[in-house]
């Protein structure tokens, strides 16, 4: 209201108190339109909460009611897993039987008379030259490979302490044996140096390049100091020596071999099964020595009728219900006898070879081993030697033949192979600084370092490889080289982080033919491409900065496990070990979750690829998350293709949210239920089609997609 001067016109009392109260009221009606709408959307919530709650109710009861029918079908294709280990036992003992019959000389290094004979009759050759050691030595290395393939192949429950001690005692003394002839043939060979002098220097050089070692060697014939710094020109391997060694009566050896029989052999956990009595019931405890002494032994008899009451055991019970618990109950003597063990209880039907699996990996986990101190010390938990051995030794060269009026004549000295002291070991020059050891050696062809390797010298005191008295390290990784100081003559490893490939960023499972898949694990620095064809799998690709590794073992047909050892030697390590969980940011799943859904996913694999999925990570311990599409075809799976699936052991569903989804949701997709096993969860949308192939994939298949899966742990390391 305006008064007639422009201004405003000033309000009443009256007119004042009714716009306030005419406010007021619209106020309370607002809030009451609120509280209405708040009353009303809390109410559909609850009423939505409500009809949910009876659904999954409705879902879960339906579950149960099915679930003995569901379990029954998933045990008839879980044989599958039996027969594979039926069918591997079958195969060794064929191959063993076939070795008998072929009575070509060789030994079978897993009978200790056979082994031990061919070790005696070889120790007592002498005067062996060095070409006829390497080719003996390529026998003895694959008779190494054929004890650790047993270690690592035959099933756990198989392997006793006394097999176990038998087959590393053989692995042990195998390799003392292959370097003492090393060593027989180097004094050879030095007895004869100046038959090898180089006629510019006059100097003995030798170079020899096998498959497996790569030797050098190098005689002080003339002691020119000059001539203290030489390069093998064929192996790109050299070294530097100091005044005092250049010009004394000296041989420097740079065996380098491509294997690692220097390092401790790994430690082999043995699990023992104790079945309950009939009356009981059905369970099976294992006691898990992780412990590295040897304190009993378990007699082949027993441990034959333990498998067989586990494989009964398998027959009556499902592994949904599985169990972890602490056996508290031992007498006064158990107590005694199982100090220091972890104690398991498992009550289940999975065969004897996966319920180990599942415990082991309970045990590692709670595991909590003493760290090292010693900052110099290499943790061969965490890092691990890469691209062999070298064996830089000083040696005494021993007097040389001289024509003396028509006669040869020599100094015979049955001394051995000498080592020629450097520092030189005095009281009086304990505290003195010597003038230190170049070396410079050439790196393999066949392995990968993807960064900067540590060296390391071997402390055969400490039975430990260490990074001190190493200095000026220099590193030429494009050509392969690398250079350094060292205080005295050591043996040299390069050492490289066991982990740089974990976590790994993404993997995935895709079926391309019958009984035929590609697995696919991709990490901060590789692609790497597996191919699995029946019972075998293949290396199909590396990828590194673009370009592709590893062509020497590409294309090649072998075992799971044969694979798994040759991609570590070459450096490629997307195998996790007991202790990665350590040293890796790692996504722990409990091992029923996890075992079980590797177990489930091969059964399948065949017909349906299974991928990485990032809600993984949020989904909890007890669940594991991943992507699944039914895939009949060879190319790749598309987006749209996948659905998410949540799976703990126990109870499979598929997920109503996608990759791309905002945020994690345990909620079910829609018309979609309840299943007791990954399997018929996935059974519900596949085709006819698929299905019938599922049911024809051969066992050995399954094992060999279950091994890779096992050794990768794609759920947790991802």
């Amino acid at each position: 209201v305006k008064s007639e001067g422009g201004g405003k016109k000033k309000l009443s009392k009256a007119e004042r108190l009714r716009l306030q109260k005419e406010e007021e009221e619209r106020r309370l009606i607002e809030e009451e339109e609120a509280r209405l709408r708040a009353e009303q959307e809390e109410a559909e919530r609850l009423e939505k909460e409500r009809i949910l709650r009876e659904e999954t109710e409705r879902l879960e009861a339906k579950d149960q009611e099915r679930r003995g029918t569901e379990l029954a079908e998933l045990h008839l294709l879980e044989e599958n897993f039996l027969s594979a280990m039926q069918w591997k036992a079958d195969y060794r003992a064929h191959a063993k039987w076939e070795h008998y019959m072929q009575c070509d000389g060789s030994p079978d290094p897993a009978v200790p008379q056979e082994i031990n004979t061919f070790m005696t009759l070889w120790r007592e050759n002498k005067n062996e030259d060095i070409e006829f050691v390497i080719e003996k030595g390529n026998q003895v290395l694959n008779l190494i490979k054929k004890l650790d393939f047993l270690l690592l192949d035959t099933p756990p429950n198989e392997l006793t302490e006394k097999i176990i001690a038998q087959y590393q005692e053989s692995i042990l003394e195998l390799q003392s044996l292959l370097h003492q002839k090393y060593n027989e043939a180097t004094e050879h060979l030095l007895k004869k140096a100046n038959t090898y002098a180089d006629s510019d220097s006059g100097n003995m050089e030798v170079v020899i390049k096998d498959k497996n070692i790569t030797f050098c060697i190098w005689g002080n014939l003339k002691k020119n100091p000059r001539f203290g710094h030489h390069m093998f020109s064929d192996a790109e391997n050299g070294f530097d020596l100091p005044k005092a060694v250049a010009t004394s009566d000296v041989a420097v050896r740079i065996l380098h071999t491509h294997y690692d029989h220097i390092s401790p052999l790994p430690h082999v956990p043995t699990l023992h099964l104790k079945v309950d009595a009939p009356e009981s019931k059905q369970k099976i405890t294992l006691f898990c020595d992780m412990k590295e002494e040897e304190e009993k032994e378990v007699e082949q008899e027993s441990e034959d009728q333990l498998v067989t009451e586990g494989r009964k055991v398998r027959d009556k019970i499902h592994p949904s219900t599985i169990s972890f618990k602490d056996n508290t109950k031992n007498d006064t003597d158990e107590n005694e006898k199982l100090e220091e063990e972890s104690v398991i209880t498992i009550e289940t039907s999975l065969s004897p070879d996966q319920i180990l699996l599942i415990a082991s990996l309970e045990v590692a986990t709670d595991e909590n081993e003493e760290e090292i101190i010693d900052e110099n010390v290499v943790d061969l938990h965490q890092f691990t030697p890469v691209g062999g051995v070298y064996l830089i030794d000083a040696l005494k060269l021993p007097p040389q033949a001289k024509q003396i009026n028509g006669w040869t004549m020599v100094e015979l000295l049955d001394l051995g192979l000498e080592m020629y002291p450097y520092p030189p070991e005095s009281e009086e020059t304990n505290d003195a600084t010597y003038p230190r050891i170049g070396v410079t050696l050439r790196l393999l062809d066949s392995v990968i370092f993807f960064e900067e390797p540590l060296v390391a010298r071997w402390d055969s005191a400490g039975k430990q490889w260490r990074t001190d008295g190493i200095n000026d390290i220099k590193y030429k990784m494009k050509e392969k080289q690398i250079s350094f100081d060292m205080d005295a003559f050591y043996t040299i490893t390069l050492i490289q982080d066991a982990h740089l490939n974990m976590p790994y960023q993404s993997w995935e499972l895709r079926p391309t033919g019958t009984d035929e898949l590609l697995f696919t694990v991709v990490t901060a620095f590789a692609e790497v491409q597996m191919q699995i064809k029946g019972n075998q799998c293949m290396l199909s690709s590396v990828i590194v900065d673009g370009g592709e590794q590893l062509s020497h073992l590409t294309g090649r047909w072998t075992s799971p496990v044969s694979l798994t050892v040759a991609l570590k030697k070459a450096g490629v390590n997307i195998f996790p070990s007991d202790y990665s969980h350590k040293f890796v940011c790692v996504n722990k799943k409990t091992p029923l979750a996890e075992i079980t859904a590797y177990q489930q996913m091969a059964l399948v694999a065949s017909a349906f690829a299974f991928s990485w999925s990032k809600w993984n990570l949020v989904s909890g311990q007890d669940q594991v998350v991943f992507k699944v599409s039914e895939h009949l075809k060879t190319d790749t799976v598309t987006e749209e293709d996948w659905s998410l699936y949540m799976f703990n052991g126990q109870r499979a569903q598929r997920l109503k949210i996608n990759e791309s989804s905002e945020a994690f949701s345990e909620e079910l997709a829609s018309n979609t239920e309840f299943h007791s096993t990954l399997y018929h969860l996935i059974k519900d949308f596949a085709s006819e089609e698929a299905l019938e192939k599922v049911k024809k994939t051969s066992c050995l298949f399954i094992d060999a997609v279950y091994q890779l899966l096992i050794a990768t742990r794609v759920l947790t390391y991802s």
